[in-house]
């Protein structure tokens, strides 16, 4: 089609604006018109950048809603941009949906790359980054949470989540309940003048973070946690378990009875001389129960011996 547009998707600073490419004015400037998440933000930036155009809220709650109106008006010739609050759109972002509508009615689709949160973190960080995974958010909820957290905990790589401030704490906690021998980094206002790097083994980083909070000294700004890749001698642990969990199905296919591994696992650890509280709480972690249920278990347990 002679008169039809196209779709340029515009990575935008997370922080400096010195890091808006000129490319990506020059997009700006193209466009008939510029979709966004919060229209305050992108305007503040349009402003800074010397450009003015039309703003459309497409923030995750609208953006499907309009996608189709938005693709007809391509379709038609128009050219329209597509810009995060900050960073690159469709990473954690609604213009993933858009890029999807456009790409399935054949519009073209531009990409001016920006400033990525998890990478730059990543590489602030220091922790080895020939490898990695990137989750985005992690559930809300603490059982969630940790039940994701152990689904992960295979991916021979970095691990790599968004948090925000306000629950950054509780999630270091999970991740130090589930990664307790691995490294842990907490960046926040990256390429801002207060950016900072936390780094230490995650139990430690946990404690640090919470003493911050309780000492009335809250975290700001958005948070990316990066978590180190297992090691060799828990890789080859983690191999240990799956081998062990494979041997122990049924003739028929069947998987073992989560209570009577439970059992087993309370077995094991009290022949091995490990606490009981400290029993308690690991297996509730890996077996997603109550701390007490598990501890009561343990006592009859301890009882039968």
């Amino acid at each position: 089609m002679a008169n039809q547009g196209k779709l340029f998707i515009v990575g935008t600073p997370i922080g400096n604006l010195g890091d808006l490419s000129p490319r990506a004015v020059e997009a700006f400037r193209a466009a008939d018109a510029v979709c966004c998440e919060d229209t305050r933000v992108t305007g503040k930036l349009l402003s800074a950048a010397g450009v003015s155009r039309p703003l459309i809220r497409c923030d995750e709650n609208v953006i499907a809603g309009r996608a189709p109106s938005l693709v007809n008006r391509m379709l038609a010739g128009e050219t329209l941009a597509f810009a995060s609050d900050a960073g690159m759109p469709g990473v954690s972002d609604p213009g993933q949906v858009l890029v999807d509508a456009a790409r399935e009615a054949g519009v073209p689709v531009e990409v001016v790359p920006g400033p990525v949160a998890c990478v730059t973190a990543l590489v602030a960080s220091g922790i080895p980054c020939d490898h990695f995974f990137f989750e985005g958010f992690l559930p809300r909820k603490a059982g969630e949470r940790v039940r994701r957290l152990q689904q992960l905990m295979t991916v021979p790589g970095a691990l790599l989540f968004y948090e925000s401030p306000h629950r950054v704490a509780a999630t270091l906690e999970s991740v130090a309940s589930v990664f307790p021998t691995r490294v842990a980094a907490l960046c926040r206002e990256l390429t801002k003048l207060h950016e900072e790097v936390l780094r230490a083994p995650a139990p430690e980083l946990a404690s640090q973070v919470a003493a911050r909070i309780e000492a009335g000294e809250p975290v700001r700004g958005e948070c990316v946690v990066v978590v180190a890749p297992p090691s060799a001698e828990e890789q080859v642990e983690m191999a240990a378990r799956t081998a062990a969990g494979m041997s122990a199905l049924s003739v028929d296919g069947a998987a073992p009875d989560p209570e009577e591994a439970l059992r087993a696992d309370i077995a094991e650890g009290l022949a091995s001389g490990e606490p009981a509280n400290a029993l308690a709480k690991r297996l509730a972690q890996k077996y997603s129960r109550r701390k007490r249920e598990v501890y009561a278990l343990i006592l009859a347990s301890e009882g039968a011996m």
